[in-house]
C-alpha cells in the first residue's frame, strides 16, 4: 500500500461560505460603491440630475472651506492728459471759491478747441428734489419752440422734425399719440413734467425755451445742469447760476462744483 500525501489548500474558508453570506457581501460592496442619494428641494418627478464626480487626490481636502466671494475688480487708475494736469495746478482742490473767482478759473483752465459748456454739479441733502427754472439768459444754442397744430401733424406724417421743443394742449395730445415712437426717444413728446403740456394756447405762446428741468438722480442726491457756454458773458452766466440755486434752495445744497466740458472742477462756496 502506497503512502498517502496530504496537501493543504488555502482559501477553503472563503470557498465554504454559504450563498447567503456571499449575497450579503455583494450587497455591502454595492452599497459602498453606489453614490449617496441627494435630495434637492424643488425637484419634480421625472426630472433627473446628472452628477459629475470629481477625482479626489491627496492634495484635495475632504472638507473644503467655504468658497470666498469673487475678488473685487481692481480700480483702474484714470490717467489724465498733460493739458488737464497743467490746468489742475492752477486750482487749489482744498479751497472753496466764490462763483466769480471760480468762473474766471474755469474759463482760464478750459482747454477744449470748441466752445465748451459750463456745467454745475450739486450735492444736495436728499433725493427726490425736482424743480423747473426759467433762466434769465439762454444757456447755449437758441431752441426753436413749436406749438402743436394741424401743420405739425402733417410734418410728422412726412417724417419732418424741424423744432427743438414741442408744446401742446390736452386737445392735441390724441393726435400726437401715433407719433410717440418718433417723438419719445428724442425727448419731444409733450408732458406735464417738463412743462410742455399746457392747459391753453396762451400759456403755450408764453413757453420759454430757456426753461430748465432740475432733478436729482434716481438713487443719489446729485443734480447736474448747465448754465451756458465758456464764451458767454460773465454776467449772463452768473445770473443763470443764481436762478438755479434759488430754484433748488440754497439750504438744500451741500456742495457745488463748476467746470467746463474739458477742464478741472472748482469747488464753489454757495
Amino acid at each position: 500500500m502506497g503512502k498517502t500525501k496530504t496537501a493543504f489548500v488555502g482559501g477553503l474558508e472563503k470557498e465554504n461560505k454559504s450563498s447567503l453570506d456571499k449575497l450579503k457581501e455583494k450587497r455591502e460592496k454595492q452599497a459602498k460603491e453606489k453614490p449617496e442619494k441627494v435630495h434637492i428641494a424643488g425637484l419634480k418627478g421625472g426630472q433627473r440630475i446628472k452628477i459629475v464626480e470629481a477625482a479626489v487626490t491627496e492634495e484635495t481636502p475632504i472638507a473644503e472651506k467655504k468658497a470666498e466671494g469673487p475678488e473685487r475688480a481692481k480700480r483702474v487708475e484714470r490717467v489724465r492728459s498733460k493739458k488737464y494736469q497743467n490746468a489742475g495746478t492752477k486750482i487749489d482742490k482744498s479751497k472753496t471759491y466764490p462763483f466769480s473767482e471760480a468762473l474766471k478759473l474755469v474759463k482760464e483752465t478750459s482747454y477744449s478747441k470748441f466752445d465748451g459748456t459750463m456745467e454745475v454739479h450739486f450735492v444736495v441733502k436728499k433725493t427726490g428734489i425736482s424743480s423747473r427754472v426759467d433762466l434769465p439768459f439762454s444757456a447755449g444754442k437758441t431752441k426753436k419752440v413749436e406749438i402743436a397744430n394741424e401743420a405739425t401733424i402733417t410734418k410728422l406724417q412726412s417724417g419732418k422734425i424741424d423744432f427743438d421743443v414741442l408744446v401742446a394742449t390736452p386737445e392735441m395730445m390724441p393726435k400726437l399719440v401715433p407719433f410717440a415712437k418718433i417723438l419719445g426717444p428724442k425727448g419731444l413728446m409733450p408732458n406735464p413734467k417738463n412743462g410742455t403740456l399746457v392747459t391753453d394756447l396762451k400759456k403755450a405762446a408764453n413757453f420759454s425755451a430757456a426753461s430748465t428741468a432740475l432733478k436729482t438722480e434716481k438713487e443719489y442726491p446729485l443734480i447736474h445742469t448747465t448754465i451756458g457756454k465758456v464764451s458767454q458773458d460773465d454776467k449772463e452766466l452768473t445770473e443763470n447760476f443764481r436762478a438755479i440755486v434759488k430754484a433748488i434752495g440754497d439750504k438744500q445744497i451741500v456742495k457745488a462744483f463748476l467746470k467746463a466740458t474739458m477742464s478741472p472742477s472748482v469747488k464753489l462756496s454757495v
